[in-house]
């Protein structure tokens, strides 16, 4: 078991098979001319990239985000992996325009170079649908917020970002630093898009396959710079048996456990029994002001969410009057019924599904493209109806223990 490696290179000797890393920086030119140099100049066995079959779609049909339709979108509950898709891969976008090349050139340049040399190629990588429902799915109600805020921060921040940089994040140091920062500010994130992946990336690595169907006996992968240490680490522990290639365990989105089943209907509840409790002490006159607290707090906070997102009039009214309703129902939140009468009212047309990345880049195209402002109207929305529920049931606990506490005074 040997190993040479460089700050871009790992080349990996493991049970008599050769495993090159090339560890890369998804915008830069430089990478595109390392990659296409190595594979050239030793053909392996395989070629295996960083892509899963979604984005390798996504790169030989740049078209495919004409076939959206946001309503079925909403329908399967995917809003918010379509908008962290659209900021991460315009947020690429943006840096590679600063230095001439597209997010993924190295990636395609790597599978041209091995089918033009008629070397089998792998897509390594997770499905990017998984990925991002699982980091969605561990974090807290906390992390969640800290996910959106970065996720928002990296679309509109609107820094430049040079050559030299990019060429940097493929340094050691740089990385160390990078996932240490990660690492303490997002940690669940971190496993879930580094971790996790290093182990499933390394895994596919491991079984790549000849043109005769047989295990590689030299294959070269090419990588994000980040995920060199990680997979090389796992490489050496699946060549010594220590480790296994069965990655089924993360290979899905966890399901919501009891405890968060529990969660989601008891919050309902607890208002149900408040409101409740609010006509038993204090009879229809105080049970009607709970109702109304209850209906003010949530419509009026959903309605403002919707109306920073430039909803439509109708849509507002619909959240003031769905919000109310929908969050005693954990099944059906506001933010599908408001994303759907957006999408209603204001349908999307041709122009927006061909200007959804360049849209997706500054807030102005946000607001400007109907299918991203429909993803906005769901998001805001939500968050509106989130925060009135915890405001509601505060102010309605509040009159509720000030009149028992008289009674029994």
């Amino acid at each position: 078991m040997a190993t040479t490696s460089t700050s871009t290179k790992k080349v990996l000797e493991l049970n008599g098979r050769k495993i090159t890393l090339i560890g890369t920086a998804h915008v830069s030119p430089q990478s595109v001319e390392e990659v296409k140099n190595e594979i050239a100049a030793t053909p392996p066995e395989c070629v295996a990239v960083e892509l899963d079959s979604a984005r390798y779609e996504s790169m030989t049909n740049p078209d495919k985000y004409r076939e959206l339709d946001i309503i079925k979108v909403l329908k399967r509950g995917e809003a918010l992996l379509i908008l962290a898709n659209l900021i991460l891969g315009s947020f690429q976008k943006r840096m590679g325009q600063n230095v001439g090349v597209k997010p993924g050139d190295e990636m395609r340049a790597a599978i041209d170079i091995a089918q033009e040399n008629r070397i089998p190629f792998e897509l390594v990588d997770r499905p990017i649908k998984v990925t991002l429902n699982r980091a969605w799915a561990k974090n807290s109600l906390w992390g969640k917020c800290k996910l959106l805020a970065a996720l928002i921060a990296s679309a509109f921040g609107g820094e430049e970002v040079s050559a030299e940089e990019i060429e940097s994040l493929k340094k050691e140091n740089e990385l160390d630093s990078m996932m240490g920062e990660l690492s303490e500010t997002l940690p669940t994130v971190k496993e879930v898009l580094i971790d996790e992946r290093d182990r499933y990336l390394a895994a596919h690595i491991w079984e790549c396959k000849n043109s005769g169907g047989e295990a590689a006996k030299s294959v070269t992968a090419v990588l994000g710079a980040g995920h060199l240490p990680g997979v090389q680490k796992h490489l050496e522990a699946i060549a010594s048996s220590s480790e296994q290639t069965d990655t089924s365990d993360i290979s899905s989105v966890p399901p919501k456990g009891i405890g968060a089943k529990i969660i989601g209907w008891t919050i309902p509840a607890l208002i149900v029994a408040l409101i409740a409790l609010g006509f038993w002490f204090g009879g229809k006159k105080m049970g009607g002001q709970f109702v109304g607290s209850w209906i003010v707090w949530n419509g009026a906070l959903a309605a403002i969410g919707t109306a920073i997102a430039a909803g439509h009039p109708l849509t507002i009214l619909a959240a003031f009057v769905g919000a109310p309703i929908t969050s005693l129902c954990p099944l059906v939140g506001v933010g599908f019924l408001t994303g759907i009468v957006q999408a209603v009212v204001k349908k999307p047309k041709v122009g927006d599904i061909e200007t959804l990345m360049d849209d997706a880049a500054t807030v102005k195209g946000f607001y400007k493209n109907r299918i991203t402002r429909v993803l906005l109207v769901f998001v805001l929305s939500s968050l509106g109806s989130s925060i009135g529920t915890f405001a509601a049931g505060a102010a309605i606990v509040k009159e509720l223990t000030a009149k028992i506490m008289s009674l029994f005074a």
